[in-house]
C-alpha cells in the first residue's frame, strides 16, 4: 500500500467544559496537573496522536474549550480515549460535553473528487 492509499488520520473534537476542581487551581497548578497527570498518561499509553487546544469560554456558554486530537488510526484514537478516561481530566477536571470524530475530506476520497471545502488564499 502506498502513502497515497493509506487511511487518513482520525480527527476528534472533544468539546469540554471546565469543572470547579480545575478552576480552583492556579494557572501554574493547572499546567503542572495537565503535564504530570494527563499528558504523561497519554504519552505512556499511546503513539501516533497529536493535539491542539482551543479556548472558547469567551464565545460559548456550552463549552469552555475544544481539544482537537488527531490519531494515525482508529486504534490509536481508542487508546487515547482510554488513557484520558483513566486520568482526572475525565469528569473531574473537565466535563466531556460531546465528541465529534471524522476524517478530513472523507467525501473526496469516497467519490474520488478534489476537496471542495479546502481553501488557501
Amino acid at each position: 500500500m502506498s502513502a497515497v492509499d493509506t487511511a487518513p488520520p482520525v480527527t476528534a473534537f472533544l468539546l469540554i467544559k471546565t469543572m470547579p476542581e480545575w478552576l480552583a487551581m492556579t494557572p501554574h497548578e493547572r499546567v503542572h496537573a495537565l503535564d504530570t497527570e494527563i499528558m504523561s498518561a497519554v504519552k505512556a499509553k499511546t503513539t501516533g496522536v497529536r493535539s491542539r487546544f482551543y479556548d472558547t469560554e469567551f464565545y460559548s456558554a456550552r463549552v469552555t474549550d475544544v481539544w482537537v486530537w488527531e490519531a494515525d488510526d482508529h486504534n490509536a484514537y481508542q487508546l487515547l480515549i482510554d488513557a484520558l478516561r483513566e486520568t482526572p481530566f475525565w469528569d473531574r477536571y473537565f466535563e466531556v460535553v460531546d465528541i465529534l470524530v471524522g476524517t478530513e475530506n472523507g467525501y473526496a476520497r469516497t467519490y474520488d473528487v478534489a476537496p471542495v471545502a479546502t481553501v488557501s488564499t
